[in-house]
C-alpha cells in the first residue's frame, strides 16, 4: 500500500493517519522556567480534527513525543486527557509509538489508547527514531527536520520538511513550536547519522500543498548560489 505525504505534516497510509512530535505541555514547561509562549494546543486540535474528518481516517498513529516534559505534572495530564477526549471519538483506534519524551504516561491506556515501541504497516516499520532498531524500511519522527531558506526580503527563515529515501521517511514535527533542526548543520537521529542525507528528497509542507525541492544535494547547490 502506497503512502502519501500530507501538507499538514502528516502521512497517510490507507485509513491510517500518522503524525509525530506533538510535545503537548511544551508551553507549560517553558512557563515554569519563566518563558511564556501562546498556547498551540487548540491550533493542533483544530488542524487534526479537520484532517481526520476530511479524510475519514480510522486509525491515528502518533509517532512519538506525544508529550514534552520528562517530569510529568498536573497541567500536562489535563492537556493529554483533553486531547484524547476530543480526538478519540473521531477514529476507531489511537496508537502512540513511545518516544524519548513519553515517560510517565502509562495511565493513558485507561483512555483506550494503545502504547507501543514500534508498529509495522505493510512494508514500513514506524518507530520514533531516537534509537536504532532492526528492520529494512522505517518511518521516524524525533529529528524535527528543517532547512533555512531566504524569503522575498532576504531574511533567513526555518521551514519544516519531510526527508524521503527509498527506505526511510523522516517526518516533521506536528507541533508548530517545534521549529526543527537545520539538517545542514545538525543531525539528531541515529538513523540519519550513518547515512548520506544529501541523497534524500526534500518536501516542504505548506498548509494546503506539498512542495518538492528535489534532492537535498541539489537544494544545497541552489542555496549556495543565492
Amino acid at each position: 500500500m502506497k503512502f502519501e505525504l500530507l501538507p499538514q505534516k502528516a502521512i497517510k497510509i490507507g485509513d491510517d493517519l500518522i503524525i509525530a512530535d506533538l510535545h503537548l505541555g511544551y508551553e507549560e514547561s517553558l512557563a515554569r522556567e519563566g518563558i511564556y509562549l501562546p498556547k498551540a494546543f487548540d491550533q493542533m486540535i483544530t488542524s487534526l480534527k479537520s484532517l481526520i474528518e476530511k479524510n475519514h481516517f480510522k486509525r491515528l498513529i502518533i509517532n512519538g513525543d506525544l508529550k514534552h516534559s520528562f517530569v510529568p505534572f498536573k497541567r500536562e495530564k489535563i492537556e493529554l486527557e483533553t486531547f484524547f477526549n476530543k480526538i478519540s471519538p473521531l477514529v476507531e483506534e489511537v496508537m502512540v509509538i513511545r518516544g524519548n519524551h513519553d515517560v510517565g504516561m502509562s495511565w493513558i491506556k485507561s483512555l483506550g489508547v494503545e502504547i507501543l515501541d514500534e508498529l509495522e504497516i505493510r512494508n514500513w516499520k514506524i518507530v520514533h527514531g531516537h534509537k536504532l532498531v532492526e528492520g529494512d524500511r522505517f518511518i521516524i519522527g524525533h529529528e524535527h527536520p528543517a532547512i533555512r531558506l531566504r524569503d522575498e526580503v532576504g531574511a533567513l527563515i526555518k521551514v519544516p520538511i519531510f526527508l524521503k529515501s527509498e527506505n526511510l521517511i523522516v517526518m516533521p514535527a506536528f507541533s508548530p513550536w517545534a521549529y526543527g533542526n537545520d539538517i545542514l548543520r545538525e543531525i539528531v537521529s541515529p538513523f540519519l547519522r550513518s547515512l548520506d542525507t544529501t541523497a534524500f528528497e526534500v518536501f516542504v509542507p505548506l498548509e494546503t500543498e506539498m512542495l518538492s525541492f528535489g534532492k537535498l544535494t541539489e537544494l544545497i547547490r541552489a542555496i549556495q548560489k543565492i
